[in-house]
């Protein structure tokens, strides 16, 4: 059977044990004691990222979880997962809602609850393939900032202790308009670092998460359908355990306003179609080249149960917003790589003020109000707020191609 953990430990982030272990073990008294007994919610908790830190901050016996999440069958899932682990503590006080974060139904639970000690944001669209057209953008912003906010003002009634919401790599120095809603993103929480304590954190893939290409390889290959790759996109990658660890990491310990990364270097970044080639040898095939989707499509439908060869279209990148490289942060940025072992910390974070955040979500909320509006208009608007915002539009996106 393939073992995809130790396929990831093995071929993907190349280490046997989590690379965040040494600050876990060395800040568990103050993991413990910031978590211990505290209550948590979790907004996009049943995804990859944010159930993964759920399973971090379990162990430290937290008294109360509420998780939301828009995907009914991932908090199932999540729950039985949970209650099927074996040692996995839950806390009595245990509940998921199949909620958006903005709804007033979570107002409501909110204000009963009196707020929470510790909060976390996952809830985001965070696939570059979100920009397509001027729809998919207006509800990618609409959620990753301006919904964003509503809830940060929210939190202002009952603040709590501890905040994170999540960001990426792709913040830094962004190219496409998902990044660039994080960057946003990123300034919007700093300016709220006067009401709470805000973190985040930019980090690298999380290998085979839900809805990325190489969770997708999985599905093709159940269904016997051809594999693709770019083979000119370099990314760094930690393991979904990781992914909830560096959270967990940087919302107790984090300092008001910072940013954290894993430190990984430059030789640990992998292209997508070496994955790829160990992924086929793993599962015991060798690796037949097409040049065309309809070829290797065609190959794949005539396939045999003992056939030895696997059909897979390896392309050079040519949609919009797709960044050939990873930066986790740039010029300029104040960087502490001494405070942890495994974390590098952006510290004394600008501050933009909250009237400049305020004057450009009121102009995309007049942008989004006209029914003519187009995407161009979207992002000259970004590029006026995020000066080094450098988008190439090149017509064709992600669900144009395999």
């Amino acid at each position: 059977m393939f073992d995809l953990k130790k396929f990831i430990a093995d071929h993907v982030v190349c280490r046997s044990t989590s690379i965040f272990a040494v600050d876990i073990e060395a800040n568990k008294r103050v993991l413990q004691t910031e978590i211990e007994d505290k209550s948590v919610c979790v907004i996009g908790g049943a995804g990859s990222i944010g159930s993964s830190f759920i399973r971090a901050m379990l162990p430290f016996k937290p008294s109360k979880l509420i998780v939301i999440d828009l995907n009914e069958n991932g908090l199932v899932e999540l729950t039985r997962d949970l209650r099927s682990t074996y040692g996995m503590y839950i806390p009595t006080e245990y509940r998921t809602y199949t909620l958006n974060f903005d709804d007033p139904i979570f107002e409501r639970i909110f204000c009963h609850e009196k707020g929470f000690d510790i909060v976390a944001n996952f809830s985001a669209h965070k696939h570059v393939r979100s920009e397509k057209d001027k729809y998919s953008v207006q509800a990618l912003i609409e959620n990753n900032d301006i919904k964003a906010k509503r809830f940060l003002d929210l939190l202002t009634i009952y603040p709590p202790k501890h905040f994170f919401c999540v960001s990426t790599d792709k913040a830094a120095n962004p190219v496409n308009i998902m990044g660039a809603s994080k960057r946003i993103m990123e300034d919007m929480i700093m300016a709220y670092t006067s009401k709470f304590k805000v973190t985040t954190a930019r980090f690298a893939n999380v290998a085979f998460s839900n809805g990325s290409l190489p969770d997708g390889w999985l599905q093709r290959v159940t269904k016997k359908q051809p594999l693709a790759a770019p083979t000119d996109v370099k990314r760094y990658f930690v393991s979904p355990e990781e992914s909830g660890q560096i959270c967990m990491l940087a919302c107790i310990l984090g300092k008001n306003g910072e940013i954290f990364f894993p430190k990984l270097g430059e030789k640990q970044m992998l292209t997508f179609s070496s994955i790829c080639d160990e992924y086929i040898k793993a599962i015991g095939y060798d690796k037949k080249d097409f040049v065309t989707d309809e070829e290797a499509k065609q190959f794949a439908s005539k396939m045999e149960f003992n056939d030895k060869e696997y059909p897979v279209v390896f392309f050079k990148s040519d949609t919009t917003g797709e960044k050939t490289y990873e930066e986790f942060y740039v010029p300029g940025e104040k960087i502490n790589m001494d405070r942890f072992a495994s974390l590098g910390v952006i510290e004394e974070v600008e501050k933009r003020p909250m009237s400049e955040i305020e004057t450009f979500f009121d102009e995309m909320k007049t942008i989004f109000a006209d029914p003519d509006f187009t995407k161009e208009e979207v992002v000259k608007a970004i590029k006026r707020f995020i000066p080094n915002f450098e988008h190439e539009e090149k017509g064709k996106n992600l669900d144009q191609k395999m």
